[in-house]
């Protein structure tokens, strides 16, 4: 699934939280809107990556160190993750969590991802 282009609905559904990011002005929803888009993006190595280019960009903001450095290295290996098709369904993407750690995905997400991959 990584290379092929991202369905329609997965890319309303990750541009609308990439936007939702931008606009807010509260930093725990800023950061809570692109865990949800790291998570959409994750099967697609160019989206994957620019999540975690935005991630990176909001760390610098607020001078996290630890947060900007797990940046980096997630910048270095998403896209290849992606293309594999290795990387850790429901991941939020950020330096706290193990770049190999599953995590619980939040429903509305999983719908939208069986609805592209046609298992919804």
């Amino acid at each position: 699934m990584s290379l092929r282009p991202m369905p329609p609905a997965v890319r309303a559904a990750y541009r609308a939280e990439m936007n939702a990011a931008r606009t807010t002005t509260d930093i725990e929803q800023r950061w809570r809107h692109l865990e949800r888009a790291h998570i959409l993006s994750q099967p697609w190595p160019w989206p994957h990556t620019r999540n975690h280019v935005a991630m990176f960009a909001l760390a610098i903001v607020q001078r996290d160190r630890r947060e900007a450095l797990g940046q980096v290295v997630r910048i270095i290996v998403a896209a290849p993750g992606s293309a594999l098709g290795r990387y850790p369904e429901g991941n939020t993407g950020r330096a706290g969590v193990s770049l190999t750690q599953p995590m619980p995905m939040p429903t509305d997400l999983a719908a939208v991802l069986a609805t592209a991959q046609g298992r919804g």
